[in-house]
C-alpha cells in the first residue's frame, strides 16, 4: 500500500490567524502529501524558505517546525522566495542524505511552468549556457551567463502563446537538467524571454534593489505586471525505497488569471 497520506483536512484547519480578529487566513502549511520519511509541501510565492525577522510564520522553515516539532528542518530542495511550488522535506537526516543524493545525481525529474515575455522562435529547445556570479551587478545574489561559469542546461517547451494589452507572452514548460542558482531565470533572460515579474532578471531596471530598500514605485509595480515572478515548481518525480512517486501542484490564482487575460 502506498504510504502517502491525505493531508487536505489538516491543511484546511491549520490557517494563519487574522490579526484583526476576522476570518482565518490561508493555510499555514499546504501539504501535498505526507510519507513516513518525508513531506511534500506547496510553498506560496512571497514566502522564503529560511527564517526571517518578519514574524513567527514568515518562513517555510518556521511553518514546518510548527508542524513537525522542534529540531532541524531537512530541506531536500529550496525555492527562491518569489517562486511558488513543490518543496521536498525529509523528516530525518538519514533520509535527507538519500534524497539529496538522488537530487545530485539527476534522479529527480523537476518540471516548472513559467510565463515569459515574448514568443520564443522555437517550439522547444535546449539552452546550454554556463552560469556564474554577476560581478558587475550591485545585487550580491545575481548570476549571469559567463564563459567561465558552471555548466548549465535547461530544456523548454512552449505550451501556450498569447497576447494581452501589455504585449506578447508565452507559457513555457521547463526542465532544469542541471542545478545552478537562478538557472531558469538566467537562461530565459539570456535568450531574450525573461520571466514576467522577475525583479532581478526582468525588464524593470532596479526593481530588486528598490523592493529591498522599500522604494519600489507604483510605476515599477505596473511595469512588473505581477506581484511575484511567474515561476512555479509544478512537478517532482523520483523513486524512493523501491516505489515511484510523482507529485504535482497547480499554479497560484494570480498566475492563472494572467494566463486567462484578466487584469491583475
Amino acid at each position: 500500500m502506498d504510504p502517502i497520506l491525505d493531508q487536505q483536512k489538516r491543511s484546511e484547519e491549520s490557517s494563519l490567524p487574522n490579526q484583526e480578529g476576522g476570518e482565518a487566513g490561508p493555510p499555514l502549511l499546504e501539504i501535498v502529501a505526507e510519507h513516513p520519511d518525508f513531506l511534500v509541501v506547496r510553498k506560496p510565492a512571497g514566502l522564503p524558505c529560511h527564517p526571517t525577522k518578519h514574524g513567527p510564520w514568515s518562513s517555510l522553515a518556521a511553518r514546518l517546525r510548527w508542524y513537525l516539532g522542534s529540531g532541524p528542518i531537512h530541506f531536500v530542495n529550496r525555492l527562491d522566495a518569489e517562486t511558488s511550488g513543490l518543496v521536498l522535506v525529509a523528516k530525518q537526516v538519514e533520509v535527507a542524505r538519500v534524497l539529496r543524493r538522488l537530487w545530485e545525481r539527476g534522479k529527480v525529474k523537476k518540471v516548472y511552468w513559467a510565463i515569459v515575455h515574448g514568443w520564443p522562435e522555437k517550439e522547444a529547445d535546449i539552452i546550454k549556457a554556463r552560469i556564474g556570479k554577476d560581478e558587475t551587478s550591485p545585487i550580491a545574489v545575481k548570476s549571469s551567463v559567463r564563459p567561465d561559469g558552471a555548466y548549465a542546461v535547461t530544456f523548454y517547451r512552449v505550451l501556450q502563446r498569447f497576447e494581452r494589452s501589455e504585449g506578447r507572452f508565452s507559457l513555457l514548460e521547463l526542465q532544469p537538467l542541471t542545478g545552478r542558482k537562478h538557472q531558469l531565470r538566467v537562461h530565459l533572460a539570456s535568450i531574450g524571454h525573461p520571466i514576467v515579474g522577475d525583479k532581478i532578471y526582468g525588464i524593470v531596471p532596479d526593481a530588486y534593489l528598490a523592493m529591498v530598500e522599500g522604494r519600489l514605485t507604483d510605476e515599477q509595480r505596473q511595469r512588473l505586471l505581477l506581484p511575484y515572478q511567474a515561476l512555479v515548481a509544478r512537478e517532482l518525480s523520483f523513486s524512493y525505497a523501491a516505489q515511484d512517486y510523482r507529485f504535482t501542484c497547480a499554479p497560484e490564482p494570480w498566475f492563472e488569471a494572467f494566463l486567462s487575460g484578466e487584469k491583475i
